[in-house]
């Protein structure tokens, strides 16, 4: 009987899981085009600014909101929220504010890389910083930490890494999808970057094709979990890996960012907004059902 629970596979919750965040990847881009071509410098600005606290709200609301699902929730929409906010457009402010210049095709003409992500590996030191705090002073479920520690420290894990930190689901989720999503860019802009590698570098093509794997690897270990909550935020993970692969291949034009341009592809977009509207609704009132 334990044996057949364990071996049990939960397709439905993996997939409106999966979906829920991985349609959170494309509205994030249109929604900071949008803003960017309709709204005045100073009100993108402040509507930014004030989005980014908006989600930080959110995630602290979330601490003591009841239930696994709901909290989860909470930070998966703060995050988001935050990310863009605080995170994306501010670098593009600072960017813009001293004259950064965005990389160009020098065949087409086309801005290949726009300038705040030009900017963004000079952040690498303080994704260290806290990578650094996690694999020294916490017990996490996190896989990728865990395999870290498990070979950095070997037998000396259990003294060095002797308990986990404060557990808020909400604030679990935030870091999770800002510390993944963070150390995604800042690994393509690394390969995109020409000093480095190119974006069609044999090693860029080889992360992009890992990165693939890794997903179906990732979902993998979803489709084990029963409960909401974990599943959502397994899925932050599987979205975010799998998305790495996607954005190679658009860089390289293998198909067309609709996302990018989404006054060009209004049906389309709206679609995808529909369909997260009613995974989120769906899951909102799941999480309702079950605290």
């Amino acid at each position: 009987m334990e044996q057949n629970q364990r071996n049990k596979k939960y397709w439905g919750k993996a997939l409106a899981s999966f979906l829920l965040v991985f349609l959170m990847m494309p509205l994030g881009h249109a929604l900071m085009i949008l803003m960017e071509h309709t709204m005045s410098d100073a009100a993108l600005h402040y509507s930014a600014f004030a989005m980014g606290g908006v989600g930080l709200a959110i995630v602290i609301v979330g601490v003591f909101v009841k239930g696994d699902t709901r909290q989860t929730l909470y930070g998966l929409f703060g995050s988001m929220l935050f990310w863009t906010g605080w995170v994306e457009f501010l670098f593009m402010y600072y960017a813009n504010r001293f004259g950064t210049q965005p990389l160009i095709d020098p065949q087409t003409g086309e801005v290949v890389t726009r300038p705040e992500y030009l900017i963004m590996p000079a952040s690498f030191g303080f994704w260290m910083m806290v990578m650094v705090m996690y694999l020294f002073c916490s017990r996490t479920g996190c896989n990728f930490i865990n395999w870290w520690q498990r070979r950095v420290f070997g037998k000396s894990r259990i003294q060095i890494v002797t308990h986990s930190m404060t557990r808020h689901v909400s604030i679990v989720t935030f870091m999770e999808l800002v510390m993944i999503m963070w150390g995604s860019y800042l690994l393509l802009m690394f390969c995109y970057d020409d000093n480095f590698l190119g974006d069609r570098h044999p090693v860029t093509m080889i992360v992009g094709v890992g990165c693939l794997i890794g997903s179906f690897f990732i979902f993998a270990k979803q489709l084990k979990l029963s409960a909401w909550g974990a599943n959502i935020r397994m899925a932050i993970a599987t979205v975010i890996v799998f998305w790495t692969p996607v954005e190679i291949m658009g860089r390289i034009h293998l198909f067309k960012e609709i996302w990018i341009e989404p006054m060009k592809y209004m049906t389309e977009m709206a679609i995808i907004l529909l369909a997260f509207i009613f995974l989120a609704v769906y899951l909102w009132i799941k999480s309702k059902h079950k605290h």
